[in-house]
C-alpha cells in the first residue's frame, strides 16, 4: 500500500514538473499539440472503465478474466488510465512513454511504466532501431494498448502465454523494411527475460506450472535473454480489400529448471474490406485471427520428471462497421494444454464466444456492450455467463497507432 502511494506521488510530481516546464515556454497550436521550442509534444490521457456482472463470483473471475486490464469483478472496474507522451527528440530520434494507472481487485492503486522507448529516424536501407521498455512485436494484438482493443478483454491465450499485461520488457530491436514490391518488414530483437511481464520465461512467483515449482534463476549470460523474430507482410488484394499476414517466434530461458527453455511461435492474419466510397471510414468488414503454441521445457534435464509442456490456442474475431460510429463484432477463442490441467485456470481446456457492439459518439469516446459465454474445466459448473458495459474517453493528443 505504502509503495503504491509513493509511486503515485512520484508520478504526480513528475507530471506537475512536465506541465510547469511546458507552460512556461510553450505555444499551443490549432491541433491541441504543445510546442516546446520547435518540437511538438503530444500529451494525451485515455480512461477505460467497465461495469457488469458474471454468474461466477469475484474469486472465480480472477481465473476467467486473467488479463491485467480485463473487467475483474462483479460491479465496477477501472480497467486502465493511460498517460501518453511522445515527441520528436531531434533529427535522429523519436521518443514515447506511456504511464498506466489502474485500481486492482483489492481496491489498491497500481502505477506502471508501461512503455518508454526511442526509435531512430532516417537510417539508410529501410532500417530502424527501437530501444527502451516496449511491447514485444509478436503477432498483431500483443503490442496494442487496451483502449485500442476491439473487445472489452484480452484474448485468453495471450493472458496465458504473455501474462496479464502483455509481453513487454527492456531491450532493443532492429527492423528492416525490405525493398520489394509489396510491404514486407522483418523484426529481430532481444529483451530481458525476467519479471512478471515475461511470464513464460524467467518469472518465478513461487508457484507451479504443470506440477513443476518455479524458482529464481540468474540472468548473467547472453543465453539468459529473450530473443524475438517477426516477419510481417501486407498486400492489396483489390481496390477494396487488403491483407496482412505475420509469423512470429520467441526463445528464452524459463524458471522451472537450471537450464530449461521456452519456445513460442505463432501466425496472425488480418483482412479488411472497405468500399471505394465511404463516410468516416464506414462501412467496413475486418477479420483478425491469431494462432499460438508454446513448448515449455519443465524440470531439470537430469530429473526423471523432466518434460515438455505444450500449450496452444488462438482467437478469431470479425468486426462489421455497419454505419458511421457503430461496430458489431464476434470473437471465438480456445486454449488447451497437455497433462493434468482440469484444476488449473491457466492451463485447462477453455472456449469463449463473445458478441459485442460498440458506439463511438465521437473519435474521443466510446461505449461498448459485450457478452461472454465461457466453457471451462476448472469451475464446478463448466459454463459461465458475463455481461460487461465499457466506456472510454480520450483527451489531449495521443500518438498515432500503427495499422
Amino acid at each position: 500500500m505504502q509503495q503504491h502511494k509513493l509511486l503515485l506521488a512520484a508520478a504526480c510530481a513528475s507530471l506537475f514538473f512536465i506541465h510547469s516546464k511546458i507552460s512556461l515556454a510553450a505555444d499551443r497550436d490549432s491541433t491541441g499539440q504543445v510546442s516546446l521550442g520547435n518540437l511538438p509534444i503530444h500529451i494525451g490521457l485515455s480512461g477505460l472503465f467497465s461495469a457488469g456482472g458474471s454468474s461466477a463470483d469475484t474469486d472465480e473471475l480472477a481465473g476467467l478474466q486473467s488479463g491485467g486490464h480485463d473487467p475483474n469483478r462483479n460491479g465496477f472496474t477501472l480497467q486502465n488510465v493511460e498517460l501518453s507522451l511522445s515527441s520528436t527528440v531531434d533529427n535522429y530520434f523519436d521518443a514515447q512513454a506511456n504511464l498506466i494507472y489502474l485500481i486492482d481487485a483489492e481496491g489498491e492503486t497500481v502505477v506502471e511504466l508501461e512503455e518508454a522507448f526511442l526509435t531512430t529516424r532516417g537510417l539508410p536501407g529501410g532500417l530502424q532501431v527501437k530501444a527502451g521498455q516496449f511491447f514485444t512485436e509478436f503477432g498483431r494484438q500483443n503490442k496494442q494498448h487496451p483502449h485500442t482493443w476491439a473487445f472489452v478483454d484480452q484474448p485468453v491465450i495471450l493472458s496465458r502465454l504473455f501474462g496479464g499485461d502483455g509481453l513487454r520488457s527492456q531491450g532493443a530491436r532492429l527492423s528492416w523494411l525490405m525493398p520489394i514490391s509489396w510491404y514486407s518488414e522483418f523484426y529481430i530483437g532481444t529483451q530481458n527475460a525476467n519479471g512478471e511481464t515475461v511470464t513464460s520465461f524467467l518469472y518465478a512467483p513461487g508457484e507451479e506450472v504443470g506440477g513443476h515449482l518455479l524458482r529464481a534463476r540468474g540472468a548473467d549470460k547472453g543465453s539468459d535473454l529473450l530473443y524475438s523474430v517477426r516477419w510481417l507482410n501486407g498486400v492489396d488484394l483489390s481496390e477494396t480489400a487488403s491483407m496482412n499476414i505475420g509469423f512470429s517466434g520467441l526463445m528464452g530461458p524459463n524458471s522451472s529448471g537450471a537450464d530449461t527453455d521456452t519456445l513460442i511461435y505463432g501466425m496472425d492474419l488480418y483482412l479488411k474490406w472497405q468500399p471505394t466510397r465511404s463516410q468516416r471510414g464506414f462501412p467496413f468488414v475486418a477479420w483478425h485471427t491469431e494462432l499460438l503454441k508454446r513448448d515449455y521445457e519443465a524440470g531439470d534435464r537430469a530429473d526423471p520428471s523432466h518434460e515438455t509442456l505444450n500449450d496452444s490456442g488462438g482467437f478469431s474475431q470479425l468486426l462489421w462497421g455497419f454505419k458511421p460510429g457503430w461496430i458489431a463484432g464476434l470473437r471465438y477463442e480456445y486454449a488447451t494444454a497437455n497433462g493434468d490441467t482440469a484444476a488449473d485456470p491457466l492451463r485447462d481446456d477453455r472456449k469463449r464466444i463473445s458478441p459485442t457492439v460498440t458506439w463511438y459518439p465521437s473519435e474521443y469516446s466510446k461505449l461498448r456492450l459485450q457478452y461472454n459465454y465461457d466453457k471451462t474445466e476448472h469451475l464446478a459448473d463448466n459454463t459461465n455467463h458475463s455481461l460487461w458495459l465499457q466506456i472510454e474517453f480520450s483527451i489531449g493528443s495521443h500518438a498515432a497507432h500503427t495499422f
